[in-house]
């Protein structure tokens, strides 16, 4: 049973942040027996004075599969989660997706690029997840979490939003391996240039950082490398990456 399961709004400001808890979860599901689990993706959600949030406004994704009895405890697992981990003031919400019995895809995935653009509220949150057929439930404070959580899943069900958490080590700034090298290293599935044309596993990439970031896209973790005049393709910087 394929699931997606996203969090939002657990923490406050100097405290561990959203994806910390997803990476904790993900691990929790493993280690209890309960399924696989992917990486997770994080997705940026619409930043204005009127939608309150710690500090980015984003949401946390990852994928699991399931056993087809875990789902009940899997949701009840995260439920009581979300409960021990959230910070005194944070609104924590919860959705979880099984992908086969969405109804209505189109307009899971519709509601997730709104919030990037607009003001959603939890009542529009609350009858997307009835019509659609996802769980949704709130933890604490206003549950407002709830928007970003159901808008989490459905970015991560387009495909093409968000980055990776996390970075990996990939060598020293500076140093040039193959695209093929530097895919096995990171785990990426691909390497492509800004506009969307994949890089050949025999090109080389001159490391800008000495760690890299990585992005959904195509469904695909994905590593962007630009043309640089003197060296050729080369990796993007951490603050490039602000518009993912």
């Amino acid at each position: 049973m394929r699931v997606m399961i996203a969090i939002d709004d657990t923490d406050s400001l100097g405290t561990p942040g959203t994806g910390h808890h997803a990476e904790a979860l993900r691990q929790k599901i493993e280690t209890l027996g309960l399924g696989t689990t992917r990486y997770i993706t994080r997705h940026q959600l619409y930043v204005h004075e009127d939608v309150p949030y710690t500090s980015h406004n984003s949401a946390m994704c990852f994928e699991a599969e399931l056993a087809s009895d875990a789902l009940e405890q899997v949701i009840t697992l995260a439920q009581e989660h979300l409960l021990e981990v959230s910070e005194e003031g944070s609104d924590p919400g919860l959705c979880v997706a099984v992908r086969d019995q969405i109804q209505g895809l189109e307009r899971l995935i519709a509601f997730g690029r709104q919030a990037k653009a607009g003001l959603m509220t939890k009542a529009m949150a609350y009858e997307l997840a009835e019509s659609t057929k996802v769980h949704l439930s709130e933890h604490g404070g206003t549950g407002g979490g709830v928007i970003g959580a159901i808008a989490g899943v459905g970015l991560r069900l387009n495909g093409h939003d968000g980055r990776i958490k996390g970075k990996v080590f990939a060598g020293a700034a500076g140093d040039s391996l193959r695209a093929s090298e530097l895919k096995n290293i990171t785990g990426a599935e691909r390497v492509c240039g800004l506009d969307g044309s994949r890089v050949y596993d025999s090109a080389q990439v001159r490391l800008s950082e000495d760690k890299v970031k990585m992005v959904f896209l195509n469904w695909e973790r994905t590593i962007l490398v630009h043309h640089d005049e003197e060296y050729g393709w080369k990796t993007l910087p951490k603050n490039s990456y602000k518009c993912y």
